[in-house]
């Protein structure tokens, strides 16, 4: 009952900043998790980030530690990844998904958005 769009994906230098957005519908919002995962050409797809429904706790693959930042606008009905110091390991498309409870495992999210494109190049 979650439908969830990204949005903010791109082509950046290696070094560079990008934000994404995951917007979502729905009254029961602030209930949700969010996690982001990302796909790479020929890869399985891996967890990168998730936040509380408060936005209080957060968490991190260690791919993305310290360079990522995970965030949430509950009122906004939206969730942000900032992404900086961007590598070209970082190329990927990038979404959202949604569930009821905290999981860093894909296969555990009912909800999931479109996806976006993320290029960082060398």
């Amino acid at each position: 009952q979650v439908q969830l769009v990204e949005s903010g994906g791109g082509l950046v230098q290696a070094g560079g900043s990008l934000r994404l957005s995951c917007a979502a519908s729905g009254r029961t919002f602030s209930r949700y998790v969010v996690g982001w995962f990302r796909q790479a050409p020929g890869k399985e797809r891996e967890f990168v980030a998730a936040i509380s429904q408060s936005g209080t706790s957060t968490y991190y693959a260690n791919s993305g530690k310290g360079r990522f930042t995970i965030s949430r606008d509950n009122a906004k009905n939206t969730v942000y990844l900032q992404m900086n110091s961007l590598k070209p390991e970082d190329t990927a498309v990038y979404y959202c998904a949604a569930d009821l409870r905290f999981e860093a495992t894909a296969g555990a999210y009912d909800y999931w958005g479109q996806g976006t494109q993320v290029t960082v190049s060398s």
